[in-house]
């Protein structure tokens, strides 16, 4: 209900009425909240008005109208109401105004009474004897003064307008004031300095007391006079007497002036002037002929009579069917052709004149119409491309690829690629245009329109193409990896072993070790022997490439001490097949640790003891970085698949005896296929 009711108080604000209120809900309580609101916001503007009209004039007639509605009830009312409460100021009577002139009249009557006598004691006038203040009770001076407990007694303390809250009261202001910040007094709205004026352009808003008023700008000009309500208003000079009309014409208002017709009045075929003499009517120059066709019209006084014409026509004319005038004789129009086969008769006033055709010219000598070769008289000039004469004409032509244009003479190129004639690709070219294809596509040496597939497998490079196998496809190429132990990599050609043992993919048990191959992976199940573990004492095997037994005697087990044998290994690598083998590939590199021996006393000897199946591989002895190094070198080309596995011996000999021994076990496997 509180915003129904602000929607109505912010209509009445705005526009000081409450027609065409707009309802913001279909609620009927809402509806007629908003209307209340509206209306009774609307009696506090008037009221206001009325109010402050009484204190200003001093009168309330001049401005109370024939209207009688609503809004004119409450300004009178109010209006009324203030000055029976300033006339009881004046006359020095009690300003507690009698309750049946009604509350809200009562409030007005009060507080216009007090008007400027705040701070002074009103008291009650009443003729019956005064009781003495100990017997009042309180009931009987609320049935004496009902507005005595009322916080806005005599107008409160309040400028303007005063609302008893019961704990207090609150002041507000009439319209076109605002209440001062000490909340008491009220201030006039300047209207004119906030914009809150109505004025249209063209007015001045001048201020007034709890209001303003629109004054025009510019004067009404000649003939209108300004009113209060700055409007431009007619003056009536006939009314007025402010004309200037002789004393045989009469005054005839018009807006912003006036006319002075004359008394008397011109018979028909007459007009007036400005003094008032009549003047014959020369109706034979009016722009209207008043005489038929064939006749003259001769002006009379007050009239016209009309005489008929008899002309004579010379030669090449002849009269018109009303006999009137003069025409034309056509004679091209005639059905024997003055001027014979092959020319154009021309007409022309009271005469004829013979004319070849268009595109003929006239042979004096024959005297006939020939045709003209336009195409020869002006070459290269009237067709972009091909003239072709006809007889009076000629007509243009254009080369393939091109067709005529809407002028009939340019010719313009046709986009032949609209029609599709290429199977893959089609640009068009000035005349004709060009087949080509898309990528891994030639164009045909046979029709040039057709594409066919380019077979980059059997290109010269085909071969480098991919690492393993091309295969072709329409447009393009594939290439593909052996089906296990493979994958083809990001680049799309080559492939890329997979390490079966680190993605877990074996199937190696868990007694065995999984080692990685080219293409593949192999379970071996390497134990150390009898007196040897394995290095690092682990529990499970890592996944590596070697596997080292380190001797580990029993106690008091002399021939194993006394055993040369200190270490013996278990490695494996893989190797390609060798297609085209050159020289050898050092494959193995056994770095040797000298014991603690004299140095000219102790020899390092490399050999292969087992596993070198056709002398494919060797070792020899090489000093690198100030150490003994054993190289195994791969000598012969092997095709695999193939395994083999070489038991290399590294012996520590001094004084021809040998008193160290590692022997490491190299198992190699040799892939089919290598990337």
């Amino acid at each position: 209900m509180e915003e129904c009711c602000d929607k109505g108080v912010e209509w009445a604000n705005k526009n000081r009425r409450c027609a065409s209120l707009p309802l913001t809900s279909e609620s009927r309580e809402c509806s007629m909240t908003q209307v209340q609101c509206c209306r009774n916001k609307l009696e506090e503007h008037y009221c206001s008005d009325g109010i402050e009209f009484a204190n200003v004039r001093e009168e309330c007639d001049s401005h109370i109208s024939e209207n009688s509605t609503c809004e004119a009830e409450y300004f009178k009312k109010c209006c009324y109401c203030c000055l029976l409460g300033k006339t009881a100021q004046v006359q020095g009577r009690s300003c507690e105004p009698n309750l049946k002139i009604g509350y809200q009249c009562g409030i007005v009557f009060r507080a216009c009474c007090v008007k400027d006598q705040e701070g002074t004691d009103v008291s009650i006038v009443d003729d019956a004897p005064k009781k003495e203040q100990a017997e009042i009770s309180k009931e009987e001076l609320d049935q004496e003064d009902p507005y005595l407990h009322d916080g806005c007694r005599g107008g409160g303390p309040c400028s303007q307008q005063c609302r008893d809250t019961g704990s207090s009261y609150v002041c507000s202001c009439f319209v076109g004031y605002q209440l001062q910040p000490d909340g008491v007094n009220c201030e006039d709205i300047n209207e004119c300095i906030t914009g809150a004026h109505s004025c249209g352009i063209g007015q001045t808003c001048i201020n007034t007391l709890g209001s303003f008023r629109c004054q025009r700008d510019t004067s009404c000009g000649t003939g209108y006079e300004l009113t209060d309500d700055s409007r431009c208003k007619d003056i009536d000079e006939c009314e007025t007497g402010t004309h200037n009309c002789p004393p045989d014409f009469i005054c005839q208002n018009t807006p912003g002036s006036f006319r002075c017709r004359p008394k008397l009045q011109c018979m028909n075929g007459f007009i007036q002037d400005a003094l008032g003499n009549c003047i014959d009517i020369n109706e034979c120059l009016s722009t209207n002929m008043p005489c038929p066709a064939g006749q003259i019209c001769i002006n009379t006084d007050g009239s016209y009579t009309c005489q008929r014409i008899s002309p004579s026509c010379g030669r090449g004319y002849h009269l018109n069917e009303d006999g009137t005038r003069c025409v034309d004789v056509d004679e091209c129009s005639s059905s024997n052709q003055p001027c014979g086969e092959g020319h154009v008769c021309i007409n022309a006033p009271g005469n004829y004149r013979c004319e070849c055709k268009a595109g003929y010219s006239f042979d004096v000598i024959s005297r006939t119409c020939i045709d003209i070769n336009e195409c020869r008289r002006y070459p290269g000039r009237l067709c972009a491309h091909k003239c072709e004469n006809t007889p009076g004409s000629y007509y243009c032509t254009c080369t393939m690829g091109f067709k005529l244009s809407t002028d009939s003479r340019s010719c313009e190129d046709i986009n032949e690629c609209e029609s599709s004639p290429c199977s893959q690709e089609c640009a068009n070219v000035y005349g004709s245009y060009q087949c080509y294809c898309r990528r891994g596509f030639q164009l045909s040496d046979i029709d040039g329109i057709s594409c066919e597939d380019i077979d980059e497998c059997a290109l010269p490079t085909g071969g480098h193409i991919c690492s393993f196998r091309c295969i072709n496809i329409p447009g393009s190429f594939q290439c593909t990896c052996p089906s296990t132990g493979y994958r083809l990599a990001p680049n799309a050609r080559n492939c890329q072993d997979i390490d079966e043992c680190v993605a877990e993919t074996h199937n190696c048990s868990f007694n065995e070790t999984c080692f990685n191959i080219q293409g593949g992976f192999r379970c071996l199940s390497l134990e150390c022997p009898e007196n040897y573990r394995k290095s690092g004492d682990t529990v499970r095997l890592e996944k590596t490439d070697t596997i080292r037994c380190i001797k580990s005697c029993r106690p008091n087990d002399v021939s194993c001490v006394l055993d040369p044998v200190h270490t013996i290994s278990h490695t494996v690598i893989s190797l390609p097949t060798f297609r085209e083998f050159t020289r050898p590939e050092e494959i193995i590199f056994l770095r040797a640790i000298t014991p603690t021996y004299p140095a000219n006393q102790a020899d390092i000897i490399f050999d292969i003891t087992e596993g070198n199946l056709r002398d494919s591989f060797d070792i020899i002895k090489r000093y690198m970085d100030g150490m003994t190094v054993g190289v195994v070198r791969q000598v012969r080309p092997i095709v695999g698949p193939f395994h083999a596995i070489l038991k290399l011996e590294m012996n520590y000999v001094m004084g021809g005896v040998v008193s160290h021994r590692n022997i490491v076990n190299v198992h190699i496997f040799v892939s089919e296929y290598w990337f």
